[in-house]
């Protein structure tokens, strides 16, 4: 099974961006998904997770960005607003099937943020 993002690309500061990951097989298990980025030179931090009953952010985008799911046709996105030159960054779907699942990455979708 695959993941698959779309979305990125150029922005100016202060645009907005949506990023899309959709899992190859539609009717394939993940019960988390969330998106990860990773800027030159730093680890990869949390963006946004979402699973059943529970939504979290990391702060560096707390009221920016907003994820949300189609369990239907089993994607995840991120809105991004008020974006920053800070989340210029390469930007990873995540899905897991729970505690002792297995874990999925997608291969990243450039985002830029410059004017």
């Amino acid at each position: 099974v695959q993941l698959v993002e779309s979305g990125g690309g150029l922005v100016q500061p202060g645009g907005s961006l949506k990023l899309s990951c959709t899992v190859s097989e539609t009717t394939f298990y993940i019960h988390a998904m969330g998106w990860y980025r990773q800027a030159p030179g730093q680890q990869r931090e949390l963006v946004a997770i979402t699973e059943p009953g529970r939504t979290n952010y990391g702060d560096s985008v707390k009221g920016r960005v907003t994820i949300s799911r189609d369990s239907a046709k089993n994607s995840v996105y991120l809105e991004m607003n008020n974006l920053k030159p800070e989340d210029t960054a390469i930007y990873y779907c995540h899905g897991n099937q729970g505690y002792g699942g297995m874990s999925y990455w997608g291969q990243g979708t450039l985002v830029t943020v410059s004017s």
